[in-house]
């Protein structure tokens, strides 16, 4: 429970600088609207938004704006992979031309961009702190009937850089019953990522520890990398494919497993998929496969899933999935562990 708090405080701690901005930017709607505030980025078509009158983030459909202008630092993404970091200007264009979207370097680099281009706009900052974003999502379930209660804690936190970026997240499961054990499920994953020149490749090492109880697994360490493509990157779904090779060193229970540690060295293909719908609703899918090399025929699988259903401002509904399977545990032992859970998320950042 004390690593639970810890990274939920440390989580708490890194949200505080990213609402200090000044709300000077301007944008200008299709029908005339013309609006001070601050731009917080966009992501699945829907920019993000803050007014000082106004509670919370403002969701934009981003077809509808007309003029955006920000003196903030943002890293834009667009659909063919293209990355560029700058500050915002909307260039005049004559008659009923799509609007362009300047990001300006310094007065000597500028680049001009289709609107229907850009895919992601991420605001970033010469300020370490104001560079994150994130969620922290709680959920409980209790039955009377046989004195059963469930608690789930997840956490997620990205730094984003223009040709980089680091990703962590920390889920954790706790169930109890009358009559039965205790039953845990902890999970720390982390991801870095760089782009390389070719538009859509990119190199990614990967690091994950679990620890699970319904599986034996005292700590299981897996460390891995390999290259990528993204197979669609829209302003509606991002899709990537990561191949690669891992090590992962297992730790299981000595009480029921005499040699208590198994090593492994596998391939590994790593999936991951983010789909949208303005506004409303979004699904992230991770799996991963991992073919063992030193012991053939040998093979496990990961996967989480969370589908989130916005609220109001910063709070959303989510239900998530997550399951590992191996099709040759030692004697004894379960060879998967999966479940659901369901709760609230608040997010802090772009998220």
């Amino acid at each position: 429970m004390n690593t639970r708090i810890f990274i939920l405080s440390f989580l708490l701690v890194l949200a505080v600088p990213l609402f200090a901005r000044d709300k000077t930017d301007v944008m200008v709607m299709n029908n005339g609207d013309r609006l001070t505030c601050e731009v917080k980025g966009l992501d699945a078509g829907v920019l993000y938004v803050s007014l000082d009158y106004v509670d919370g983030t403002v969701l934009v459909d981003w077809s509808k704006v007309a003029h955006l202008e920000s003196k903030q630092l943002f890293v834009v993404k667009t659909d063919e992979g293209s990355v560029y970091t700058g500050t915002l200007k909307t260039p005049e264009t004559a008659g009923a031309r799509p609007m362009m979207i300047r990001v300006v370097k310094t007065s000597e680099q500028e680049v001009d961009i289709n609107q229907s281009q850009i895919v992601r706009m991420i605001a970033t900052s010469d300020k370490f702190w104001q560079r994150f974003s994130g969620e922290v999502s709680f959920g409980t379930i209790y039955s009377k009937g046989n004195q059963s209660t469930q608690y789930s804690l997840g956490a997620q936190t990205a730094y984003i850089r223009e040709r980089w970026n680091v990703q962590t997240s920390f889920d954790s499961n706790l169930s109890s019953s009358t009559d039965a054990s205790v039953s845990t499920r902890n999970s720390l994953n982390v991801r870095a990522l760089h782009l390389l020149p070719w538009n859509d490749w990119f190199y990614s090492g990967l690091g994950g520890f679990l620890q699970s109880s319904e599986q034996g697994i005292t700590l299981q360490s897996t460390l891995g990398g390999g290259v990528g493509r993204y197979l669609k990157n829209t302003d509606r779904a991002s899709i990537s494919v990561l191949a690669g090779a891992a090590w992962q060193e297992t730790h299981y229970d000595q009480s029921i497993v005499s040699q208590g540690r198994q090593n492994m060295a596998a391939a590994i293909i790593y999936t991951e998929a983010r789909l949208f719908k303005f506004s409303k609703t979004n699904l992230n899918l991770i799996a991963a496969i991992l073919p063992a090399v030193s012991d053939p025929g040998r093979i496990r699988f990961n996967t989480n899933a969370s589908y989130y259903i916005k609220l109001f401002s910063n709070l959303k509904w989510n239900i998530s999935f997550y399951g590992n399977w191996d099709n040759r545990p030692p004697p004894g032992l379960s060879g998967s562990d999966y479940g659901t859970s369901s709760g609230l998320s608040w997010t802090f950042g772009l998220k």
